[in-house]
């Protein structure tokens, strides 16, 4: 059975707290979701601002090979007719074939809400959906808070179904907006609705759109489906105002790798991790990394039973291999790693090492030594290859640290500024630079850069994403041992270094440090 995928990232999604897209990040997630092969793209509310004005005029001269484009907007207002209601000229401007009109389902939201009566609810939506067929649109119907409609008035929540169909909407999506309804009450008022619509001879296919504020969205779009939905809305790493929409990358691979329904192809399932990373770097909201699925952790085996099990067969720790989703197994190290891990860990840094190797016992030693200390491995695998590649021999050095100075100056205007020199080796040659920055860590970084670029360009391309401090000792007040751990990125690829003292500047001088390493060593081989 062939499901309709419908993504509202660019519309539901970005009502997220903290999340604000450009045009030209709309425009590129858009074409991301192409290559993944959503069948629809929610692109917003033209008219509700210029730049969803501007975003539909932009991706209308661009080519997409699936997507269809979606505009948003509501039923007409109560008292004007359709054809006159200045609200729907900016939605047919935007020349989309789909347009997505949402209406109310509860009776309360009419009453209350819109403060009209329930009969011009229903002219309401005949009358959009009637006026925007005339105009050679295909209509998409939203049935808002359907749910909770169902449950205190089912012959109005039926009856307001009943008018979209017949006046041509050409899909019935019943919506749980307020995220409040539980799996078992989902699927049975879909089976519900489907019973009700064969009797009435309705054939118009149905979708499901849920909201994740009982942590049970995915769950529900999953139970709709098994009850007759055949389309699914959602967004990427499950955005969305308050708690979240349901997760697209978590409904797609339980739709078609767990219970048999295509969505989309097995080629572009294996983009679902990619794009998911790439998404979360548009947004800039860090990427969750352990949903299931697409996160970091998702396939990640930290004890040495596991890890001994899974490099014999992996089905017995993993309930799908990771790359049909586009992920990795990842083989975490810590304190409680044994020769198993480093030896699966080493082979997917592409070394290999042998059991009884005194260089493989060699490395679980220092590791386990500089664990005690207060480092991370786990949570910084960059720093565990360039410290595996040193016990071997084999770690690149690229430029040499030799001394730095940080002084920070008094507020200005309210801001502390701090100035960073920087002594460093490259190629045999000392060179001494300077940077300010708005804090000793930002004016380290800086300096740090202006002393390598003009050797190696590919530090332009190189962004700090995350710093993470921990104090490890609290007792001991401001000489506490410090743990920074620091996340880097190309634009592509993530990277994780760690670096532990009581000094909270060296332990961030030593993270970033082999964060410029590691970098440069996958920018220019080893």
């Amino acid at each position: 059975m062939k499901i309709r995928v419908y993504d509202t990232t660019l519309r539901d999604g970005a009502q997220t707290e903290g999340l604000a897209l450009s045009v030209e990040d709309k425009l590129r997630i858009a074409h991301l979701l192409d290559r993944l092969g959503v069948d629809f793209i929610e692109g917003g509310w033209p008219g509700a601002n210029p730049k969803d004005e501007e975003f539909f005029q932009r991706i209308g001269g661009e080519r997409l090979r699936h997507s269809q484009i979606v505009a948003f907007c509501s039923t007409r207002r109560a008292g004007l007719q359709a054809s006159s209601d200045p609200m729907l000229v900016p939605i047919l401007a935007a020349q989309t074939q789909w347009v997505t009109i949402f209406g109310k389902s509860w009776d309360l939201h009419v009453t209350a809400g819109l403060r009209t009566t329930l009969e011009e609810n229903l002219a309401m939506i005949a009358d959009t959906i009637g006026f925007l067929r005339s105009q050679g649109r295909r209509v998409i119907y939203d049935a808002e808070h359907w749910f909770d409609g169902y449950k205190h008035n089912p012959d109005y929540a039926l009856a307001t179904l009943k008018t979209a169909a017949v006046s041509g909407a050409e899909w019935l999506v019943l919506c749980d907006t307020n995220g409040g309804t539980l799996p078992q009450e989902v699927t049975t008022i879909v089976t519900q609705v489907k019973q009700l619509f064969a009797a009435l001879e309705i054939t118009t296919p149905l979708g499901i759109h849920t909201h994740n504020d009982c942590d049970v969205a995915v769950a529900n779009t999953i139970g709709a489906v098994a009850a007759g939905c055949s389309m699914v809305q959602g967004t990427i790493n499950g955005y969305g105002e308050r708690c979240g929409n349901a997760n697209l990358c978590s409904v797609l691979p339980i739709l078609q790798l767990k219970l048999g329904y295509e969505c989309i192809t097995p080629d572009q399932m294996t983009l679902l991790t990619s794009t998911a990373r790439e998404i979360s770097e548009i947004v800039n909201l860090a990427p969750n990394e352990h949903a299931p699925f697409v996160g970091l952790s998702a396939f990640a085996h930290k004890g040495g039973v596991h890890v001994s099990a899974v490099e014999r067969n992996p089905l017995t720790y993993e309930h799908i291999p990771p790359e049909t989703v586009g992920n990795h197994r990842r083989i975490v190290i810590s304190e409680q790693a044994g020769l198993s891990n480093v030896l699966a860990k080493a082979r997917l840094f592409g070394l290999e090492l042998d059991r009884n190797d005194a260089a493989c016992r060699a490395i679980l030693r220092r590791l386990k030594e500089l664990e005690q200390m207060g480092y991370q491995f786990e949570a910084a695998e960059a720093s565990f290859e360039l410290l595996m590649r040193a016990a071997l021999d084999r770690r690149p050095h690229f430029f040499y640290l030799q001394d730095f100075h940080v002084h920070c100056q008094g507020e200005h205007n309210g801001q502390l500024t701090a100035l960073a020199t920087v002594k460093v080796v490259v190629k045999g040659e000392e060179h001494l630079t300077a940077a300010e920055g708005n804090g000793p860590v930002s004016a380290l970084d800086t300096a740090l850069r202006k002393a390598l670029v003009a050797f190696y360009p590919q530090i332009d391309r190189f962004h700090l994403t995350d710093y993470k401090v921990r104090i490890l000792n609290s007792n001991d007040g401001t000489r506490a041992k410090t743990r920074v751990l620091i996340e880097s990125s190309n634009g592509n690829d993530r990277w994780t270094t760690v670096g532990v003292s009581s000094n909270i500047i060296a332990a961030s001088s030593i993270a970033l440090v082999e964060s410029l390493e590691y970098g440069l060593m996958k920018s220019l081989g080893d």
